[in-house]
């Protein structure tokens, strides 16, 4: 009797785990966030970051610049990010998990018709330590979920993978024009996204982009592209009645704070973009955004969240090399 629960406890393990990584064991204070890093450029954020003591560190795409169909090369990119002093320390103490975003993913703004997808997506899964029995290694895209921390100090963060999936954009005049039909994630990520937000009893639910979810304006790549994908996501958020939600994302060289406040968010959904950490928007501008809240950030940066448990509040900051905030903005965890 003894031997057949050990075995039923083991096995249900294994289905809970499948598909997300629970680490309910861990205590949570502070996450950080960041995109946009070239392995071969200085890299001084690793040093504030460190002071900071984020318990994890969340990369949201372009964590190398690849751009290559040359698996060999792209591989020997993530292995150069791999000897940077301050990151290899920040390894040693920090829980590093991630996302991609087009230049790690193999090819500018590529989508699913990328011909090394399979390969890159595995060289990456390796640069990540992820397991190599992980289910996240079979499905198709490198997205996933983490649940951190103990019943009403949880936070539970989803991946998403922009890439794997996404269907073609054209361009008018160096514009994308808005695919109307097409998809962003595909039919497997869909029905796995929504599965995990109905499952989620986490007090703060994190949703991790690499390209933007809530701005609409500028001619760039986001989730507007794909305008019936940009209100699924929204719906599914809404219905699942998650308790917290935040979105975070990079790709653009800036970092911003949006929010989007309609019948379906009265209190706001904010957007905390994270995108600059060894190079920002050379020619910067102060381009139109509705939903943005504070400035536009075109200097070298992270995110930062910190949770104060205590006292029902999550802080989200745009920091700089000296440690700097440039952004900050506190919401209710409730």
């Amino acid at each position: 009797m003894k031997s057949t629960k050990i075995t039923l406890v083991l096995l249900f393990t294994m289905i809970l785990i499948s598909g997300t990584h629970a680490q309910k064991n861990q205590f949570i204070n502070s996450i950080a966030f960041g995109s946009c890093n070239k392995h071969d450029l200085p890299q001084p954020l690793w040093k504030p970051i460190l002071a900071d003591k984020p318990d994890i560190f969340v990369w949201l795409g372009d964590n190398v610049y690849g751009d290559t169909h040359n698996m060999d090369l792209l591989r020997a990119k993530y292995e150069a990010q791999d000897t940077v002093a301050g990151y290899l320390e920040l390894k040693s103490r920090t829980k590093i998990i991630g996302i991609w975003d087009d230049h790690d993913y193999g090819i500018n703004d590529g989508g699913k018709h990328y011909a090394q997808k399979e390969e890159s997506m595995q060289i990456m899964l390796d640069f990540l330590a992820e397991p190599q029995d992980s289910e996240r290694r079979r499905q198709q895209g490198v997205y996933t979920a983490y649940t951190f921390g103990v019943g009403d100090n949880s936070v539970k963060l989803f991946l998403l993978d922009a890439r794997y999936m996404r269907d073609t954009l054209e361009r008018e005049n160096g514009v994308y024009l808005p695919n109307k039909e097409g998809s962003i994630l595909g039919d497997q990520q869909w029905d796995w996204l929504a599965t995990e937000l109905k499952q989620s009893s986490a007090s703060v639910n994190i949703i991790a982009s690499g390209i933007q979810f809530i701005p609409t304006e500028h001619p760039y790549e986001k989730w507007e592209n794909f305008p019936k994908e940009r209100q699924k996501l929204f719906d599914l958020i809404s219905n699942s009645k998650i308790k917290n939600p935040v979105l975070i994302s990079g790709d653009r060289h800036i970092a911003e704070i949006s929010v989007l406040k309609n019948k379906q968010f009265p209190t706001g959904l904010y957007e905390i973009t994270s995108s600059g950490m060894t190079h920002t928007w050379k020619e910067y501008k102060q381009e139109y955004n509705p939903y943005r809240i504070g400035n536009l950030i075109a200097s070298l940066h992270y995110g930062m969240v910190d949770f104060d448990w205590d006292n029902g509040e999550m802080t989200f900051t745009i920091k700089g090399e000296e440690g700097q905030t440039y952004l900050e903005q506190t919401l209710p965890i409730q």
